[in-house]
């Protein structure tokens, strides 16, 4: 007797249904059905190569893949890149904070940034403002903050994608196997991962991505490398490292000084900023090309 279909697994044959018939070649529904992960996978392959499949869909098909193959730690926003709230910082300050923030939701923390204690959401913040002789100088924001949800940063994206479905919540902190706070995910980072990037008028085009006039890229050491190869169509691998910095380091084998540059995958990357043992800020080039000086 032939197992039903998850919805997930009729999405994903539906998808590629779609793309190799674009291609002029023709799988039936059964086929389909039957097909193992793997087979899907080597066709997904194929039809990466030819050309009557377009970039945006075999990328949404790319992400469906990837949902159980790739963790939590590979899209969340780093501890370094959180933006969060005091909740020993004044009132008024606080809902000034949430208030001229493009984010919804905000972590709030106490004495330290790894103390997270509450999520703050804007909403309910606005539904307090909007109380009887309310002010900003009333709010108490730690009365008000939902309790943090913790999650371990090996969870698949599969996993933590039904979690936040079954929970009917879009923001997680996560943690580490000791519990120390690694950064955090929401319900829309995994959603970019099969779709692309969900813009609002809010949204930047590529936070910490800048194109420069020679052609060159100035990237913040902490742009992910995966949003870097969807939004630029490149091909760096990201299996050892996250971020673009980490990929750096990785490669070089060393922590870099400014001004260093180093060439792989087809790139020249010159590191323009260094603070501490962070590289914050790199300039990529097409390999072969003149090196502009590091600014």
């Amino acid at each position: 007797m032939t197992k039903p279909e998850s919805p997930l697994s009729r999405l994903v044959n539906g998808l590629i249904r779609q793309l190799v018939n674009w291609t002029g070649a023709r799988l039936s529904p059964q086929t389909l059905v039957l097909a193992t992960h793997e087979e899907l996978r080597a066709a997904l392959d194929l039809l990466h190569q030819q050309p009557g499949a377009e970039k945006a869909d075999r990328d949404r098909l790319t992400g469906l893949f990837e949902l159980e193959e790739l963790e939590v730690s590979d899209v969340m926003r780093h501890r370094t890149a959180m933006r969060g709230i005091n909740a020993s910082d004044p009132p008024e300050a606080v809902v000034r904070t949430i208030l001229e923030s493009p984010y919804t939701r905000m972590p709030v923390w106490r004495n330290s940034t790894e103390n997270i204690i509450g999520v703050a959401h804007a909403k309910d913040v606005l539904r307090a403002l909007a109380e009887p002789d309310a002010d900003a100088g009333s709010i108490d924001i730690v009365r008000i903050a939902q309790k943090p949800w913790f999650v371990p940063d090996s969870t698949s994206l599969k996993d933590q994608l039904n979690a936040f479905l079954r929970r009917k919540v879009h923001f997680a902190v996560v943690v580490d196997e000791y519990g120390e706070v690694q950064g955090l995910v929401t319900l829309e980072d995994i959603l970019e991962e099969i779709v692309g990037d969900i813009a609002d008028e809010h949204d930047l085009e590529i936070q910490g991505v800048r194109q420069e006039a020679d052609g060159s890229i100035i990237v913040d050491g902490s742009v992910p490398i995966r949003d870097l190869n969807r939004a630029l169509d490149w091909n760096l691998p990201d299996d050892e490292a996250t971020t673009i910095a980490g990929l750096v380091i990785h490669e070089s084998k060393l922590i870099p000084q400014e001004r260093q540059a180093f060439t792989f995958y087809g790139k020249r990357f010159i590191i323009m900023k260094r603070e501490k043992n962070r590289i914050t800020r790199l300039r990529i080039r097409p390999a072969g090309a003149a090196d502009l000086p590091a600014e």
